[in-house]
């Protein structure tokens, strides 16, 4: 009763895409900047996120870069390609309950999960798939829903996903965390 984790990959990669290019479609003058596929500790949601420089605008200075980076923050939530999210979402929970009667194998499942949408966001971002659609760079960030992920793993991922200014910013923001 294993999940196909290269056929979930794959299934990832299209709603993805569909989902960024749905949004773009929709509110492209909104100045689209971001993108995030964010899941939640019980590993039972993959989920798409996005915001937009319109967005941003209306939030306070003091937290502009919060709003920026924290995809709780963002305009759409969970918005594009909802039947494609949905069937997924669908898949996880059923494998996610079924792994959870063993602790290893839960945590094996949950972070190989994680890994694929990571991998997804990666191979997408090396085809320029984001920047391409948006006719800018985007920021790109794998997120977990009420989750206290340690500042070296972010700082990790934020430069592979992130060769760009977006990251070079949100890795200064992360530095003052410490402070």
């Amino acid at each position: 009763m294993a999940i196909d984790f290269q056929a979930l990959k794959s299934q990832l990669t299209q709603a993805t895409q569909a989902a960024f290019t749905e949004v773009l479609a929709q509110h492209r003058a909104e100045g689209i900047y971001s993108f995030a596929l964010y899941s939640d500790e019980g590993a039972m949601t993959v989920c798409p996120a996005t915001n937009t420089l319109a967005h941003l605008a209306t939030q306070p200075l003091e937290d502009q870069l919060c709003a920026k980076f924290e995809p709780a923050e963002w305009r759409y939530e969970n918005v594009g390609a909802s039947a494609q999210f949905d069937a997924i979402c669908r898949q996880l929970g059923t494998q996610a309950l079924y792994e959870a009667l063993e602790e290893e194998a839960f945590e094996q499942f949950r972070q190989q999960l994680y890994t694929t949408c990571i991998d997804v966001l990666a191979d997408l971002q090396q085809q320029g798939f984001f920047d391409q659609a948006a006719g800018r760079e985007v920021f790109l960030l794998f997120h977990v829903s009420d989750s206290d992920t340690p500042a070296e793993e972010l700082a990790q991922l934020v430069r592979r996903l992130n060769p760009n200014a977006y990251g070079d910013e949100y890795l200064a923001w992360l530095r003052t965390w410490e402070a």
